[in-house]
C-alpha cells in the first residue's frame, strides 16, 4: 500500500494528472467569462461585473476544495475567496461599488497577481508542469493593476471591463495550460514504492 502526501499518489504531478479535467473545466469557464466581459458594456451595470466575480470565484472555490491536496492549496483558496469577496461587495455595497469600481478592481488585481505568483512558485517547488503559465498570469494581473493606477482618476469606464476580461482570459488560459500539462504527466509504473 502506498501512502504519503497525496494519498497514494507519489508526486504533485500525479495528483494534478488525476484532476486535470476539473482544472481544464475551470480554465474554460474563466475564458468564457472573459469573453463575456469583453463584449459587456460597462453601462450594462456594475451588477453584471459582480456576477462575473461570483461565478469565477465559486468555480475556483469548488476546484480548490476538490483538489485540496494539490500544491498551492492555500493560495488557490485565497484567490477564490478574494473573487467571491469582491462579488459580494459589489452586491452588498452597490453605491460604493459604482463609485469605487476602479479602486476595487485595482485592489483585486494587485492581490490576485501576488497570490497567482505565489501559486506559480508553489507549483515550481513541487515540479509540476507549466507553472510558467501561472507566473505569466500573475505578472499580467500586476501589470493591469499598474495600468489602472497610472490612469486614475481618468481611467475610462470601458477600459475597466476590458481589464477584467484580460484578467479572466489570461487566468483561464493559465489553468488550461496547466491542465493539459497535467494530463500528459507520466503515469506511475506499477510496483514502484512510495516516497
Amino acid at each position: 500500500m502506498t501512502t504519503g502526501r497525496f494519498n497514494g499518489m507519489r508526486t504533485a504531478g500525479d495528483f494534478a494528472r488525476h484532476h486535470w479535467l476539473l482544472q481544464l473545466g475551470e480554465g474554460i469557464i474563466l475564458v468564457i467569462l472573459g469573453f463575456v466581459a469583453v463584449f459587456m458594456p460597462f453601462a450594462v451595470g456594475i451588477a453584471a461585473f459582480g456576477w462575473l466575480f461570483l461565478i469565477g470565484g465559486a468555480t475556483g472555490l469548488i476546484t480548490t476544495l476538490v483538489m485540496r491536496r494539490a500544491p498551492g492549496f492555500w493560495w488557490s483558496l485565497l484567490s477564490a475567496v478574494l473573487a467571491l469577496g469582491i462579488g459580494v461587495a459589489v452586491f452588498t455595497l452597490p453605491e460604493l461599488a459604482i463609485v469605487g469600481f476602479p479602486l476595487l478592481l485595482m485592489a483585486f488585481l494587485l492581490l490576485e497577481g501576488l497570490v497567482t505568483v505565489m501559486l506559480a512558485l508553489e507549483h515550481w517547488r513541487e515540479l509540476t508542469g507549466r507553472w510558467g503559465w501561472m507566473l505569466a498570469s500573475g505578472i499580467v494581473d500586476l501589470s493591469l493593476a499598474a495600468f489602472i493606477i497610472v490612469g486614475l482618476p481618468a481611467t475610462a469606464a470601458w477600459t475597466l471591463g476590458l481589464i477584467l476580461a484580460v484578467n479572466l482570459i489570461f487566468g483561464g488560459g493559465a489553468m488550461i495550460g496547466m491542465a493539459l500539462a497535467a494530463r500528459e504527466y507520466p503515469r506511475i509504473r506499477k510496483g514502484e514504492g512510495a516516497l
